[in-house]
């Protein structure tokens, strides 16, 4: 398997495709977004940029569906097995490090039945008291868990289900894939990537309709609330439409946004070379074949 991430705005996509045209390869996108139907300008799936590349775990599910980890890894795992078993070679794409471990670790997650008891007692708490009690049972490596009260609660009940049955715990028990896969991630300096991340937002605002389509997923019935739980573009757009910001504030709040969350994804990808993984960092600044060259040159 061979996986190319890195932080947002560094061109993950096309250098994805450029490889797989040329070793015959298909695409899973590893982006806990791109998962929903109708979400195309936010999530930055950039479907054009596939052409006749064939791309698996995007819009395989409706926008406002409750979709998570334990879902993806088990549709990834499919879309692999498919794509080996007929002889193609899979390149895992995307940058949401929680995915890109976790199918990388070989982690398997169980299905964690609801605790009705439980989530009556914890009903009325508030966020804070919530994070406090699930940073109690273990470490945060990000705010996913805690960005919304039922959130909160549904990690909790995770937690305790765990402390409950420690043989289904993947963090104690994700086997050793029988071979690491090959890790590939885009190196971009800070100000280019900020300048990217600023250029981009501007065109998807200003060319894209982004704002359309999020005024457009609200008109279909999506609760706003499910849309501002799925961050950043989502957060602040739904915020705007709802009244709460000017567009100004909107577009100004959410650059700040995104550059965070690149930082975020970069302390992600460091603390998977920490626990263990080999990350081949390759300048953004390789051209097209030379950056396919060097990956090519790692598969050996």
């Amino acid at each position: 398997m061979i996986i190319i991430t890195g932080p947002t705005a560094t061109g993950k996509t096309a250098r994805a495709v450029d490889l797989a045209r040329r070793i015959g390869g298909e695409i899973i996108s590893a982006d806990s977004r791109q998962v929903y139907r109708g979400m195309d300008v936010g999530s930055g799936k950039d479907l054009a940029e596939y052409g006749d590349i064939p791309y698996h775990m995007i819009d395989v599910a409706e926008a406002g569906e409750v979709y998570n980890l334990f879902r993806w890894l088990r549709g990834a795992r499919e879309a692999l097995t498919d794509i080996e078993g007929r002889s193609r070679q899979a390149i895992v794409c995307g940058g949401s490090g929680m995915y890109v471990e976790a199918l990388a670790r070989g982690t398997t997650l169980p299905e964690v039945p609801a605790d009705m008891e439980l989530r009556r007692s914890l009903h009325g708490k508030s966020l804070e008291e919530l994070r406090d009690i699930l940073g109690s049972m273990k470490t945060l490596h990000n705010t996913t868990d805690t960005d919304t009260c039922a959130r909160a609660i549904r990690a909790i009940e995770i937690q305790t289900y765990y402390a409950a049955h420690p043989e289904v715990n993947p963090e104690a028990n994700a086997p050793a894939p029988e071979a690491q896969p090959l890790i590939i991630a885009v190196d971009i300096d800070r100000d280019t990537r900020r300048a990217r991340i600023t250029r981009r937002l501007h065109t998807r605002l200003e060319s894209e309709g982004m704002v359309d389509e999020v005024r457009h997923l609200l008109d279909s019935g999506v609760d706003p609330q499910t849309l501002i739980n799925y961050g950043l573009e989502y957060r602040f757009i739904t915020r705007h439409l709802l009244g709460e910001l000017t567009y100004d504030e909107m577009r100004r709040q959410l650059e700040i946004a995104i550059h965070q969350f690149a930082k975020r994804q970069m302390t992600w990808f460091r603390g998977m070379e920490r626990r263990g993984f080999v990350i081949n960092w390759l300048p953004a600044s390789l051209g097209r074949d030379e950056f396919t060259d060097r990956v090519i040159s790692l598969m050996k």
